[in-house]
């Protein structure tokens, strides 16, 4: 087994890794001026991106739920890795080839983190699978994905492969690739038989791989071939743990870039129409794997989308025009008000899925079908009318209401009134009729809400002058260690006032202070290690993100004022304190007492003139 990583090594990974690419993978990403950007958070629901990250430094800090840290840190806890892991999935990445302190290059480790074992046993799989594909044996494989116009070139880019025949073709295949029965199992590719022996989860099938945000293979869905396979039509990996079927959302590693550069995502029901929609021009196509679109699956577009209440994106469902479909488009339309895109449905005139629809009329249908997409709100109220007879005033009474609590649910209220006058039209009743009925359905006003004073937000206090000298202090030390250098750490922990910084400007001391200490993410993360306290080590990320209270270049005169009004407000402090000791005292008992807190008060006042002097200029 290999030995620790060496230091200089990790931090070659460090500074090799832009945590602007690694972030972006997973999370849409935009200016926030100051060299830093700013996304919808990974690890905490958020409407209003609080995630900053610095590009400069090569650091990330969320304000909303202090997850903060360079890029292997960013890793660790999005891919639930060891340090060591996540370094070494980073220095494949970066191309540093790491050594351990054993000596040499890495071997291959027999302890890998179980999670790791499994991707790479899906991986592994994948693999597996995709050779298996050009063999006799599947043929009907091969003829399934032609007849719905797949080409091998569409094959190879979407992993397409085929299980084959023998009940432990892949078990066989695995276990001289080193993978272990637990680990299969685990993996969700084999299951004990009967008998006790272990065979494949899938036979005779067309497969598709499943991967996660990252590009890593985590679980497989296999579609029905023959007629005498008594299996079900479509047969997912089991729930493991990397694949969580809520969570998961088939073609998300191709559309992802797409889905953040459109802000725009198309909900789809199967693999074959994933691959129809990226073919045909419609390249933010997902679909689900094997369960109803869900909350889960909300968070994990939000965050590609920037779904916030001031940057909407677009969700774009397209089900079968049938009753089935309809029924999905109204469950959709309930979960919609959990999220604040703008939500649409596009249904085929024909009732054609989008592979169906690509097949028999080609790529622009597709398109069209997108194009021509509309409002959640107004199919839903279209599917809830055409169940009664409005020709009746028993018909127009029931559609009343089942469809005023879906206008009172419309996230946006100033679209209420809108759609209470659009449905009194299609309903042949007076708008104030319905618009009674809306209120009442939603438990009181259809139009925009009216803040009272009571309700409209009262701003927090600024922060108070010494706490903003202090932070400025210390973000000087943590972002432009070099600038800052001997004269902050001629200042000392003792001269912080807040509790929490005074861990920072320890920590700061603790690894060596200024010296020698350059700015990036190597630095910053040495200084969150030497933290005593969780929170201490928190703040360290946040501020180095956060901007400095400077228009213009940082130079030395800046960081000389800073520290000069962190200084003095020390100084001050212990003026009053020397000066209530001294009121106390009484001279001619306490004479040489007396004298010498005299002697410190004069000298404690020259310093404090000195430091007002330099202290001249606004933060």
């Amino acid at each position: 087994m290999a030995g620790k990583i060496r230091d200089e090594d990790i931090a070659l990974v460090r500074e090799r890794t832009s945590i602007v690419d690694v972030i972006s993978e997973r999370v849409t990403l935009k200016s926030a001026g100051g060299g830093n950007v700013k996304g919808l958070c990974p690890f905490h629901d958020e409407k209003t991106p609080s995630f900053t990250v610095s590009s400069a430094r090569n650091v990330y800090f969320c304000h909303g739920c202090g997850a903060g840290g360079d890029a292997i840190r960013f890793v660790m806890d999005c891919d639930h890795l060891m340090f060591v892991e996540a370094v070494e999935r980073l220095a494949a990445r970066a191309g540093v080839e790491l050594r351990y302190e054993a000596g040499g290059p890495a071997p291959v480790r027999q302890n890998q983190g179980h999670k790791q074992r499994l991707i790479a046993a899906n991986k592994a799989a994948g693999e597996f699978f995709v050779t298996q594909l050009s063999a006799p044996a599947a043929r009907a494989a091969r003829e399934f994905l032609a007849q719905r116009g797949f080409d091998r070139a569409a094959a190879q880019t979407y992993g397409c492969g085929f299980a084959p025949e023998g009940w432990d073709t892949l078990v066989k295949h695995l276990r001289q690739a080193g993978f272990t029965s637990a680990e299969m199992e685990a993996a969700g590719l084999a299951k004990p038989a009967r008998s006790g022996s272990l065979i494949d989860r899938f036979r005779r099938r067309l497969i598709w791989p499943i991967r996660d945000l990252a590009g890593d293979i985590i679980g497989f869905g296999a579609r029905k071939l023959f007629d005498d396979d008594d299996g079900p039509k479509y047969l997912n990996t089991p729930e493991t743990v990397l694949y969580k079927k809520s969570h998961v959302l088939y073609g998300i590693e191709h559309a992802k870039r797409e889905i953040a550069r459109q802000g725009r995502a198309v909900i789809v029901e199967g693999y074959t129409d994933v691959m129809a929609c990226h073919l045909a021009g419609v390249p933010t196509a997902v679909a689900t794997c094997g369960t109803a679109f869900g909350t889960d699956h909300i968070s994990v577009l939000r965050r590609l989308l920037m779904d916030t209440d001031t940057l909407a994106g677009e969700i774009i469902f397209t089900f079968d025009g049938d009753a089935a479909g309809q029924k999905a488009a109204l469950r959709a339309f309930a979960d919609d008000q959990r999220f604040v895109a703008q939500t649409f449905i596009a249904v085929s005139p024909d009732n054609m899925d989008p592979c169906e629809l690509r097949l028999g009329k080609g790529d622009a249908a597709v398109r069209d079908l997108v194009a021509r997409r509309e409002p959640m709100i107004a199919f839903a109220l279209r599917s809830v009318l055409s169940h009664y007879n409005l020709d009746t005033a028993e018909g127009r009474v029931g559609a009343l209401r089942e469809a005023a609590p879906l206008v009172a649910k419309i996230k946006d209220r100033a679209l209420r009134p809108e759609y209470a006058r659009k449905l009194a039209g299609d309903l042949g009743m007076e708008v104030e009729t319905v618009s009674q009925a809306v209120a009442a359905a939603g438990g009181g006003h259809v139009g925009p809400p009216v803040p009272s004073a009571r309700q409209r937000p009262v701003a927090p206090p600024p922060d108070a002058p010494l706490t903003i000298v202090e932070r400025e202090a210390l973000k000087l030390a943590l972002q432009s260690p070099v600038v800052a250098g001997p004269m902050f750490d001629a200042i000392t922990a003792a001269d912080y006032a807040h509790p929490i910084h005074v861990v920072v400007r320890q920590a700061i001391t603790d690894v060596g202070g200024l010296a020698g200490a350059t700015a990036g993410a190597v630095w910053v993360e040495k200084v969150r290690e030497a933290c005593t306290d969780l929170s201490a080590a928190a703040l360290v990320s946040e501020l180095a993100v956060e901007p400095l209270r400077l228009d213009g270049e940082l130079d030395p005169r800046y960081v000389a004022v800073t520290l000069a009004r962190l200084q003095l407000a020390s100084v001050t402090r212990r003026l009053q304190e020397v000066k209530s000791r001294v009121q106390r005292l009484n001279p001619v008992t306490h004479k040489d007492e007396y004298l010498a807190l005299a002697g410190e008060l004069f000298s404690l006042e020259q310093h404090a003139r000195a430091l007002r002097e330099q202290a001249v200029g606004g933060l």
